[in-house]
This record gives C-alpha cells, structure tokens and sequence, in this order.
C-alpha cells in the first residue's frame, strides 16, 4: 500500500521512536532497580500462562463498577488485539498483495474481531472520558485534605487522562476509518461487517481519494504510536504492560495478608522498615507503574470512607508522579529516591489511621498492594525512631511482659473458664483438638461470652480437645501490623517452641480469633511453624454436617452477618459461617458483604488506640450498614469484630439491636 518514499519515511519515523523508546523504558527499569531485592525470574517462569490470563481476561476489574469496568473491557481488549493487528498493517502497508493471516477462515476472523473491536474501543473510550470530563463521577477525585503531588492535584491525571483517551480514539479510529477507506476501493468485505457499513458512506468519491483516505488512515493510526510511544512511560497507559509484569512477579504468599519476616539476626542490615523510597522492594515501585489511579481502593477503604487523609490510590499516585519527576529531569533521581515517605507520599496521621482490612488489595485490578507499603512504614517509624502513637505502648507493654495486650496475667487467662469443662494440655496430653482460645476471649467480658458458648459445643459435640491455658501468648498479630515486628518476632518464637512442645504440629488446632488464625497459619511458617489450623466457624459447619451437633428447629427471625476481614478477605472463609447462620433464622445480608466486606475498624492495633480525626467512626459506618438490613441481630465471628460493634450499638442507642458472636446463636440452639 506505501509508496517508496512512504515505507522510507515510516521506517526512519520507527527507528527514532525505538530509540527514544528505549531510553525511556530503560530508565524505568533503573528506577524499579533501585528498590530492595529481586524480582522472582524463576516465579516468573512458573506463573507466565497464570500473568497472561490475569491480565487478558481483566478477571479483577469486574469486581465492582461493572458499567465502567465494561467500558474498560472494551479498550482494553481492543488494545491487546492491536497489539497484533498493527503488526499486521505494517506489514501489509510493506508487502505488495499481503493478506495478513491469509483470506480464509482465520484471516476472516482475524477481521471480524479487529472490526468489532474497533468500535467497541471507540464506544468504551468515549463512555470513558464522557465519565471523567462531563459527568465528573465523583470517586475520581480525591479529596482535597489528602496529601497529593502538586501536578497530580492540579491537571496532571486530568491532562494525561485527556492525552490517552485521545491518543486511542485517534489510532482506533483513524485504523477503523482507513479501513472503510480501503473496504469502499476494494469492494465489500464480509468479515468486516461494521467498517463496510461506514464505507457504503464513502462510494461517491473518486479512486484518488480513496486511496489518499486509506494512507491517511494509515499514517494516523501508526504515526499517533510513534508519537505517543516516548510519553507512553509517563503516562497512565503505562498500566497497560506494568500490569502485566506485576501479575507475573507478585511474591507467592499464603495470603496476600501475610508479611515478609524481617531479619534480625542479620547484623550487616541497618535499615528495618522503609523511610525512603528506596527502601520500598522493587514489587513495590512496580506497583506505582501499575496503577491505573482509577481510585477503587480509595473508594473500599475505610478509613478514606469516613473522613480521615488516609487514601491508599493516592500514595500509589504520588509514587508514580514522583518517579515521573525523574523520568522528565523536572527532579534528581537520587533527591527522589530520598524523599521521606512519611512526608511527601503520605502524612503521619494517615500512616496510623489504616485498618490492613486488605480491601484495597482485594479491589485493585492490577493487583498492587499499597497496605504493604503504609505496614512498611510503619515498621521503620516503630523500630527506627520508636515514632507511634502512645497509646500502643500500653498494648506492647502487655504483650511484652505478660503475653497479652490487655495485660492480664497469665496464671488468670483460665478464669473465664470457671465452672466448664476446659481442660489444659496438662491435664488432656491425648487431645485431638487445641483449641487456640485467643487473647480477647480469653480477658474482654463479652468476647468471654462467645469463648463460654464454643465450650458448650466443643463439649456437646464430644470433641476430645485442650487448651494451653497459662501457656498462651498473643500471636503478635497487633504489634506486627502496628509496625513492631521485632515485639511480634519475639512472640511468634516463642508460641512456636510452645506449640511444638505440645505437639500441635501434629495435630488441629481451632482459634475463636481470625487474627489469631491468619498469623497461626499464614504467618508462622516463616518461623518455622507448620500447623493445620482452622477458624472455629469452619469447625462447627463440620460438626453439624457429620450430625454431631444438632440444632433447634430454624426460625424466621432475621440476623445480619459482618464478614471479619481477616476471616474474610485474607483467609476465604466466607461460606460457614453463612450455612451456620442459616439453620438458625433467615440471613439479610448487607450492601457490602463477602469478599467486600467494611471493616469494623479495629484491625491494624486499631483496637488500641483513638481513630484518627475523620467525619465518622468506622465501627459506627459499619454498624449502620447493619440497620440498614433491617435485622435485629448482628451476627459476628470474630472478638474484635464483637468489640467495635457492640460499642457502636450503644454509642447508636440502638436498644433494639443486639450483637452476638456466631457461636453464641448456635449454643442457645443446641439440642440434648
């Protein structure tokens, strides 16, 4: 199709832009280099077919928004087919009489997707930046009090997401166009139904101006790409391939709430934690390219939900404009390098006012994990400059000196037991079953309730199972996700010679704390302990289905259940408790439920100190979800979970509701 001087022309255009091109992606290779560690090759290797679908099929971003995560799909897919079909176009523009793929069936279908997705891409970017620029959704915005890069807070996203919905409506459309062109020249394709249906508009013109639309069309589509290919770094298209590369080396975790152990028997490592953006791991800044900024984990996370500056799509922003400050030689890559994270990426009362209820991992379609960067931070303001909030210090006081953060001692920790069958490892050897009571239910009075109500069914159900008693210590699971990890490191040895003295390696082990589960079973490996543990929940479904356990007969009465997010999200457990609940009344479930539950607001050492200052109380937001099902009973399976919503009960005045913990409901329930 190109004349000579054309297939010169574009072939100089092509070594230019490549030039270019490499220059800038090879500076955002050396910027991700300069993070800490590697990135898993050999994970990589493993999990290329896994990235591939992660990204082709968008599997994440239909998890909620799904009239703009359809429009999405549209641009998206259309971009991973022109990734072949510009390809193609080269070289048809290059070889005299080439059909790319061939005339037959797989040449056609080449051409009826090509075309379909053409128009889908125009209609998707369209709707797209309709959404953006005339009817301003609001949850594109991040509000003005949240610490934001000053370009980013002015018309940096706005001016580069105009650039990129203008770059694809050019290329799609002037490819779908110099299509029409050639369909009116050349007659009517069949495959290409949508693109012949436009250039039955174009039959009246003369040959010329069909041939001249058909090189336009081509030098439009294929000339933009150059174009846009050395700003493609820069901007927020970049996601596109970033995404990709951030499927294929993300660490394989047991959960993606389970945290890298620190090394403190390494004396040569000087730095805990990340107080600069160098500290952060080369995953982690990968993650800033990643981001989309479509504000999805900004929009699930509690704490920007109720007011206070925390929002996690604003630290993965700030990140990335920061390194595009380098990119662009407006900064030093060194002095960006340096820049305190505390201050210039997200502020202190932010930092401490995250829950790591992991919803903005759950929601984010490129799977980046800004609630590891602020538990990074945090460690380093913890450890390095023993910087946090006073109110901890009660908490790591008790875990430090008694086991627990209440500080009770622990020839006490039994005392809830009084008048129950519990016994002690001691006193049972041959247990089946170790029941991992849990600090709170073990010292809290009404999440000593709950620990009374699962000893009555342990104890109906026949299960031969002990307790450690004066033994336990807290799992550490608050000191870890408050940032003291050396305090948490301490505990987890600790519990883990503990348990292996008792044998509960080789055995169940049963926990009333999701907290307590997650860092049992996700955490403690890294320690050397290997258990098989289970939330007490998922151990009553089992009891009830072997007919162990027998209940009264189902009633009409309607509960609501809160999803722990640490049950939840971070360990899947989302149907036990549900079929428990529903041989018990009738289950209303709330607006946001499941995989997207609302925190109660006590994870992260929440629990043990002030929310920050925000416009509500994330238990109070929660607990009105709740009435708004219009049941009278919340049902919940976690202590702190206990805690935070029966405190909003009665802050609410809510006399006519009543928060019980699921084992609660079942053992007034328990038939003889």
């Amino acid at each position: 199709m190109l004349t000579l001087p054309e297939k010169i022309l574009f072939a100089l255009a092509v070594l230019l832009t490549a030039w270019i091109g490499w220059r800038e992606f090879g500076k955002v290779v050396r910027f991700i280099g300069q993070g800490q560690g590697r990135l898993d090759w050999n994970l990589a290797r493993r999990r290329f077919v896994h990235a591939v679908l992660e990204w082709a099929s968008l599997r994440r971003v239909f998890r909620m928004r799904l009239g703009p995560s359809l429009l999405h799909g549209f641009v998206a897919w259309a971009f991973v087919t022109y990734l072949l079909v510009n390809v193609g176009d080269v070289l048809e523009a290059y070889i005299p009489g080439f059909h790319f793929l061939g005339t037959g069936l797989v040449g056609g279908l080449y051409r009826l997707v090509a075309d379909v997705l053409s128009v889908a891409a125009l209609v998707g970017m369209t709707g797209l930046l309709l959404r953006r620029f005339v009817f301003r959704d609001p949850v594109l915005r991040v509000r003005e009090e949240v610490l934001l890069h000053p370009r980013a807070r002015g018309s940096g996203i706005q001016k580069d997401s105009l650039i990129v919905g203008l770059f694809i409506l050019g290329h799609v459309g002037a490819r779908f166009l110099g299509e029409a062109f050639q369909i009116a020249r050349e007659g009517p394709d069949p495959w290409q139904p949508l693109a012949t249906l436009v250039a039955g508009t174009l039959q009246g013109l003369p040959e010329s101006a069909l041939v001249v639309g058909e090189h336009l069309g081509f030098w439009f589509a294929l000339g933009l790409i150059l174009l846009f290919v050395p700003y493609f770094p820069r901007s927020k298209h970049f996601h596109l391939i970033a995404a990709f590369f951030n499927f294929l080396f993300q660490p394989e975790r047991p959960s993606y709430g389970a945290l890298d152990p620190l090394d403190f028997e390494d004396e040569s490592i000087e730095q805990f934690g990340a107080t600069t953006l160098k500290d952060l791991s080369q995953y982690q800044l990968l993650d800033a390219y990643a981001c989309i900024m479509c504000m999805r984990c900004q929009e699930m996370c509690p704490a920007y939900g109720t007011g206070k500056v925390l929002s996690p799509a604003a630290l993965e922003i700030n990140k990335r404009y920061y390194l595009n400050d380098a990119l662009a030689g407006l900064r030093d890559p060194q002095e960006v390098f340096d820049l305190p994270l505390a201050e210039h990426f997200l502020p202190p009362e932010a930092l401490w006012a995250c829950t790591s209820c992991g919803a903005c991992v759950e929601v984010c379609p490129v799977g980046n994990e800004p609630m590891r960067d602020i538990l990074d931070i945090r460690r380093a303001k913890v450890l390095m400059e023993n910087d946090f909030p006073e109110q901890w210090q009660v908490a790591y006081t008790g875990m430090e000196r008694t086991g627990n953060p209440w500080n009770i001692a622990p020839e006490e920790r039994l005392k809830w037991a009084e008048g129950l069958k519990v016994p002690t490892v001691e006193e049972n050897p041959d247990y089946e079953v170790l029941w991992w009571v849990g600090c709170a239910p073990a010292t809290e009075p009404r999440a000593q309730k709950a620990a009374r109500a699962f000893a009555r069914i342990l104890n109906q159900a026949g299960v031969n199972f002990a307790v450690l008693g004066a033994r336990e210590r807290c799992t550490g699971d608050a000191a870890r996700r408050s940032g003291n990890e050396y305090l948490f490191y301490e505990l987890a040895l600790n519990n883990v010679e503990t348990l292996h003295e008792v044998g509960a390696d080789k055995k169940r082990i049963v926990t009333m704390c999701p907290h307590c589960l997650h860092t049992l079973k996700n955490e403690y490996p890294a320690f050397g302990g290997h258990y098989q543990v289970v939330h007490y929940t998922q151990f009553i479904q089992e009891l009830i289905s072997q007919g162990r356990l027998k209940l009264t007969p189902e009633t009409r009465e309607a509960i609501t259940y809160h999803d722990p997010c640490f049950l939840g999200r971070y360990n899947r457990v989302f149907d036990e408790p549900r079929f428990i609940l529903s041989n018990l009344g009738e289950l209303k479930e709330m607006a946001l439920s499941g995989p997207k539950s609302f925190c109660c607001g006590a994870g992260g050492a929440q629990v043990w100190k002030e929310e920050e200052e925000g416009t509500d109380r994330v238990n109070l937001t929660r607990f009105r979800q709740a009435q708004a099902t219009g049941a009278k009973t919340v049902a919940v399976a976690c202590p702190f979970c206990m805690i935070m919503l029966d405190d909003a009960r009665r802050d609410l005045k809510a006399e006519d509701m009543q928060v019980l913990d699921v084992a609660q409901l079942v053992a007034e329930r328990l038939q003889a």
